[in-house]
């Protein structure tokens, strides 16, 4: 098997990844400069491979493993999102959120697998990474807002799920803004510093496992029974492989595998002077969704900086243009202020892009691709906990393990296939430019 075409596209310069600068530097990375051999090698250095790269180890104590990252592991597509490990439905292309009673709870047992595998991992380490079990908040801004979390908390009901209504004076002392008409608070969501918790995944791997960084692969060969991974300073030959390569996995032109790399934005500012956290008032720490999919993301710091995430572009070379960011950077600049009046001196400092991997019809690609390639691919918006689950169950099932969460996987949809290019950029522009112009003052 030659499979050039998977790995065309690998993370470039997409802006200043706050979570990433906000940590002191990493040690120095070990790169692929050599022939090494190894048992198994897992491609892709995010939660995902994280996780798959530790259950192998785990179940496999006596085989060698490489993890193999084209960039910094923490500085890319894990270490860049908003940090949540969302427990409940979370379908960013509805308009609630939610699906179906059957799809709901089924969702919500395998993010709970993947938040608590990770959540023990950081416990019994010590992970530092501001691990927080204290829920979110859904936060509406008018009456179209409130009507969308309506029909989300009839559907948690439905599912004898937890939550808890609050009023707009109730959500302001929390947030320290009257931005908010009201909020539906979940308890079962944690979050995280996650170029922290990727720093850390990586730092407390098992002996048998082999991190290396900066080290892209270009080409997986057929050599016999083993796979040869080249590289550009050496190559790895290994028995078998499991891709965990997420939104890099998108393939267009001759055989499109229906995976659709999105772009999503974020600003961090600058930290808060005392003075300002005292006219911000509210909590410390708080983690905040729209009601609309497509709307603002809020999450005010333990470190007194708060972090703004919206803006969607189809982004299919996985690359994206200072004027993507300088556009990102100034649609959070409003909703900062329009939030934040009372914090008109914070600045933003560091703004960034990462890359989601969404499907239209929330399928993944999960199992045996060859014979001795396996992958965990496409999390719909939903990396950290559904790539931390896929990423341990993918490890278990190769290793031919069986449970009901791998035959849950195994039986999930593969991502629908899409028009050729140029209809397909044409098309998924046209729709994430609708869907934000509806989100309107969730913005």
């Amino acid at each position: 098997m030659t499979s050039n075409l998977e790995f065309v596209r690998f993370p470039a310069p997409d802006g200043v990844n706050g979570w990433w600068e906000s940590l002191p530097p990493p040690r120095p990375a070990d790169t692929v400069s050599s022939e090494r051999r190894f048992d198994w090698v897992v491609v892709g250095g995010g939660i995902t491979g994280l996780c798959a790269a530790r259950r192998l180890a785990e179940l496999a104590p006596d085989a060698s493993i490489a993890l193999v990252e084209a960039d910094r592991i923490g500085r890319t597509t894990a270490g860049r999102n908003s940090g949540f490990f969302v427990d409940l439905p979370h379908d960013i292309s509805s308009e609630s959120y939610s699906r179906s009673v059957e799809a709901d709870k089924a969702d919500i047992r395998l993010q709970r697998h993947g938040i608590d595998y990770v959540r023990s991992v950081v416990k019994q380490y010590g992970i530092d990474c501001d691990w927080r079990d204290d829920g979110k908040f859904h936060a509406s801004v008018n009456k179209k807002g409130h009507a969308a979390l309506a029909h989300f908390a009839e559907g948690l009901a439905r599912i004898d799920e937890d939550f808890e209504w609050l009023d707009e004076a109730a959500i302001a002392k929390v947030t320290g803004t009257k931005f908010y008409e009201g909020a539906l608070f979940t308890p079962g969501c944690s979050t995280v510093q996650p170029a922290a918790l990727m720093r850390g995944l990586a730092a407390t791997l098992p002996e048998n496992v082999k991190v290396f960084e900066m080290s892209a692969v270009k080409a997986i060969e057929d050599q016999g029974t083993n796979k040869v991974l080249t590289f550009a300073a050496g190559k790895i030959v290994a028995k078998r492989v499991i891709r965990c390569t997420n939104a890099y996995a998108a393939t267009f032109g001759g055989h499109p595998n229906g995976l659709l790399p999105v772009y999503t934005f974020a600003s961090m500012t600058r930290v808060m002077t005392a003075d300002e956290v005292r006219r911000l008032g509210g909590t410390r720490s708080w983690a905040l969704i729209p009601a609309d999919p497509m709307g603002s993301t809020i999450r005010r710091l333990s470190t007194d900086r708060i972090c703004v995430r919206n803006h969607f572009a189809f982004r299919p070379s996985l690359e994206v243009s200072q004027g993507d960011l300088a556009k990102a950077k100034s649609l959070h600049q409003r909703s900062f202020d329009r939030r934040f009046p009372m914090l008109k001196d914070v600045e933003l400092e560091y703004t960034w892009g990462g890359p989601l991997c969404l499907s239209v019809n929330n399928g993944a690609l999960f199992g045996r691709r060859s014979d001795g390639v396996y992958e965990a691919v496409g999390c719909n918006g939903l990396g950290l906990s559904r790539g931390s689950a896929s990423g341990k169950l993918i490890a278990e099932y190769a290793l031919g393990h069986d449970n009901d969460l791998v035959r849950q996987l195994l039986n999930q949809p593969h991502p629908r296939s899409l028009p050729v290019r140029p209809i397909a950029d044409v098309a998924v522009t046209a729709a994430i430019w609708m869907k934000e112009f509806s989100a309107g003052a969730e913005l």
